[in-house]
């Protein structure tokens, strides 16, 4: 196998010029994309040689408090995104989507930290976050998804939700038909993407490790591993996610606290 091969910067900035063709797309469509995209683009950039640059402290040091508060710092962005993209008001709901998400991160990455991958030390900087981001950024997606169409499909048939509460069901009850089709909703890409890994698409965590130079065995390993994790991580963060936000968004008399941000 070869070693890893170094892209040299003066090739990665050419090959930006290939962002013309997202930003023609853009224009010819009237997408009213191109501010956004630029700034995400921008904030990618920023984000990931700051966070290069720290990473190679953070494996050096590999204090077992830096990490837990780097994995702190992971759990409470990722749930400022979700807020945001779901055009969800964070006042009650920021703790809650946090919670949800630790409560599927944590039990998970223990298991693959202490009984499966077991890196020494078990703490490991170099294993501990690449696993817990590639975990957490495949559940934002999905926590999005549910929130939106929770509160949407909410909306949309209020009627029956209004009938339900009137009749005397209790909110858990008059909602479970909204979760249920969050859950799903939310579910079917992950379902998808497992179903079609290895034939249609090579995951990013196999693509580098290959790149890195493992064996595609080895590779293939990982890459079930995460897989799992990430479709057991969701489920778990989804479904607690929706569950508190019902306990937290409507009160005992059916009264819906939260609405969407228009």
């Amino acid at each position: 196998m070869q070693n890893v091969i170094d892209i040299s910067w003066f090739y990665l900035v050419l090959f930006c010029a290939s962002l013309i063709v997202p930003a023609a797309l853009n224009r010819y469509f009237n997408l009213g994309l191109g501010g956004e995209a630029l700034v995400s683009l921008l904030r990618m950039a920023f984000q990931l040689l700051l966070v290069g640059v720290y990473l190679e402290y953070l494996f050096e040091l590999n204090n077992i408090w830096i990490n837990l508060a780097w994995l702190i710092v992971m759990v409470l962005v990722a749930s400022n995104a979700i807020l945001n993209k779901s055009q969800l008001t964070k006042r009650l709901l920021f703790p809650i989507v946090a919670l949800a998400l630790c409560i599927g991160l944590l039990p998970i990455l223990a298991v693959l930290c202490l009984l499966i991958v077991q890196p020494t030390p078990l703490y490991s900087a170099q294993y501990v976050i690449p696993l817990a981001g590639m975990l957490l950024g495949n559940s934002l997606s999905g926590n999005i998804i549910a929130l939106q169409h929770f509160f949407t499909s909410l909306e949309e048939r209020w009627s029956e939700y209004e009938a339900a509460i009137s009749l005397g069901a209790h909110p858990k009850l008059a909602t479970l038909p909204f979760l249920q089709a969050a859950l799903q909703k939310a579910m079917a890409p992950i379902i998808a993407t497992m179903a079609t890994t290895g034939l249609v698409s090579l995951p990013g965590m196999m693509t580098g490790q290959i790149l890195g130079g493992a064996s595609p065995i080895v590779a293939i390993k990982y890459q079930l591993l995460i897989m799992i994790a990430i479709f057991v991580m969701m489920s778990i963060s989804l479904s607690f996610c929706l569950k508190f936000t019902v306990a937290r968004a409507i009160t005992p008399y059916g009264k819906v606290l939260i609405t969407i941000i228009k």
